[in-house]
């Protein structure tokens, strides 16, 4: 009866060492997914990041784009005024001086109506 006793408990505890192992190996395997979940998830993350910062520089070149653009714009708006305030100027121009020199040079010179001689 000891004897069997005693094998009874052997067995039990080589159960209750198996179960321990068995433990043990799920917790192993659990930590492992674990991990593995959270470098998946990480690369997710990184990924979903790099997708936004691509679309981010895509919608900023745009806009500086635009910007550059107006600019550009603006800049060939003020030279074509420029240029047609030149031109303009240089056609009037001639037109002004003789208009001033016959004014100066063809003086004709007359008595003042309200100039009394002193004789």
């Amino acid at each position: 009866m000891m004897a069997s006793q005693s094998q009874g408990i052997q067995q039990l505890l080589q159960a209750e060492k198996r179960a321990k192992d068995k433990l043990e190996e799920a917790k192993k395997r659990k930590n492992k997914r674990l991990r593995q979940a959270k470098e998946e998830a990480m690369a997710e993350v990184d990924q979903y990041r790099m997708q936004k910062e691509k679309e981010f520089r895509e919608k900023q070149s745009l806009v500086l784009g635009s910007q550059s653009n107006l600019l550009g714009e603006i800049d060939a708006q003020t030279t074509g005024k420029i240029q047609k305030l030149t031109s303009n100027y240089n056609e009037s121009l001639e037109s002004v001086m003789k208009k001033l020199l016959s004014m100066v040079c063809d003086l004709k010179p007359e008595i003042h109506k309200n100039y009394t001689g002193t004789d």
